[in-house]
């Protein structure tokens, strides 16, 4: 199990499998002697830790390593953490997990291009512009003269702005000058503004792309400021209706929703129905004609049709 699971790991992107196995281990460790039915929730998290990132509501990862503490420390889970193990959704379909597997590969390595239509010309434009400016240039030497950029860099020397939240309702929204993290924050936040960045890689600028997410609760389509969009040629609608519809949505629509209230009501109506025919001690054809004139329905219906009516009843 143990050694699958890692394997599972080893397949999805960000790296899960280099700071995600000691918690792999730690769990195939301890689960053994998790009393049921603690057991079961424990290890239906530990299931939904080891599905893509991206699907997570939260941090997985954090939460699994906070259950195991507490019952390594023979303590028995508090009530919220009760409550956050019984409000897990139930496990995406493999099918799902397999489309977001390769959506963070792509994500990981900025390929949009069964998304959005390869080399766009108007990103090559705006990119080509932006390397030419001088006026960019000299901004990003004050910014480079004014702060310790190593401080503020990953390992890949990339400086990233702040990621602003869908419906741009932005939880830490505080500034405190006094702060040399916020002072960055700010000025490198009004830079890439100015400029359509992303951010910064070891001095080359980051050009905000067209892009298509997925998101815990969704598929977020990010239209850069400087874009002129044309929604016939920038993005490929089928692959994008086909990621989102990765998560296995049934479907839906005015009409479709009219359909099954009715469908729930013929039911309800059958249900009444069945008990009056039993009654009544009608049988075979005598009850088949009882039952579609009481539902409204030709009395030549195909009994099958019943049938599945009645089991939506049940």
């Amino acid at each position: 199990m143990m050694k699958q699971d890692l394997h599972c790991l080893a397949k999805q992107a960000y790296h899960r499998r280099d700071w995600g196995s000691k918690l792999v281990r730690r769990y195939d460790r301890a689960r053994r002697s998790i009393p049921a039915p603690l057991g079961e929730r424990v290890d239906h998290l530990y299931h939904w830790f080891l599905t893509p990132m991206t699907l997570w509501p939260f941090n997985l990862h954090g939460f699994l390593e906070q259950v195991l503490e507490t019952l390594e420390s023979g303590q028995h889970p508090d009530a919220a953490m009760e409550l956050l193990l019984d409000v897990l959704p139930s496990l995406p379909e493999e099918k799902t997990v397999e489309a977001v597997t390769a959506h963070e590969h792509d994500v990981q390595a900025g390929h949009y291009e069964h998304l959005v239509p390869a080399s766009p010309a108007k990103f090559l434009t705006s990119e080509r512009t932006l390397a030419r400016n001088p006026e960019f240039r000299e901004d990003w030497k004050k910014i480079s003269d004014g702060f310790d950029l190593s401080s503020h860099s990953d390992h890949k020397g990339v400086i990233r702005r702040t990621m602003v939240p869908e419906r741009n309702l932005r939880n830490n929204f505080d500034l405190d000058w006094r702060k040399p993290a916020d002072r960055f924050a700010a000025v490198f936040d009004s830079f890439c503004a100015k400029w359509n960045l992303y951010g910064m890689q070891n001095g080359k600028p980051l050009l905000q792309k067209l892009s298509v997410n997925l998101t815990p609760f969704g598929t977020m389509i990010f239209i850069p400021a400087y874009w002129s969009f044309d929604h016939r040629r920038d993005l490929r609608w089928g692959a994008v209706t086909k990621l989102h519809k990765s998560r296995g949505q049934h479907r839906q629509g005015t009409i479709l929703a009219e359909g099954a209230e009715q469908r729930r009501c013929d039911a309800e109506k059958l249900a009444k129905l069945d008990i009056d025919a039993k009654s009544l001690k009608l049988r075979g054809a005598k009850r088949h004609e009882f039952l579609c004139r009481g539902l409204g329905w030709d009395i030549r219906t195909d009994p099958k049709r019943i049938s599945r009516l009645r089991r939506l009843a049940e």
